[in-house]
């Protein structure tokens, strides 16, 4: 495990309690690293969200003057709007899975006019 950390302490004149604090502080500092790295990694989530607010829907539902239910992310698209309403999203969660494992987020496609 080469972290490129190096400790050192002579605050005792036993070498065996010496070692001993030297390991101490070096499993301090590991963990400090550790908790950085995840706190970038939480921020970098954190940063990665878009904004909720109008026109950043997820789906679009029309029910008037005809049925349809449009993801707006992937394209994918349903004459069924009761059956999407009931919770039969599989259709459009496999889209989102494949266009994520593809390679990231894509073009968000144009809202129905």
């Amino acid at each position: 495990l080469a972290t490129g950390i190096a400790v050192a302490c002579q605050a005792e004149r036993s070498q065996h309690k010496n070692k001993a604090k030297a390991w101490e502080m070096l499993r301090s500092r590991l963990y400090e690293e550790e908790l950085k790295k995840r706190e970038a990694v939480a921020n970098a989530t954190e940063a990665s969200k878009s904004d909720i607010g109008w026109g950043h829907q997820i789906r679009s539902y029309v029910l008037q003057p005809y049925q349809l239910v449009k993801d707006l992310r992937t394209g994918v698209e349903s004459t069924s709007p009761s059956s999407v309403l009931d919770g039969d999203l599989d259709d459009f969660m496999e889209a989102s899975l494949s266009q994520r494992i593809e390679g990231g987020a894509g073009e968000v496609v144009a809202d129905i006019d």
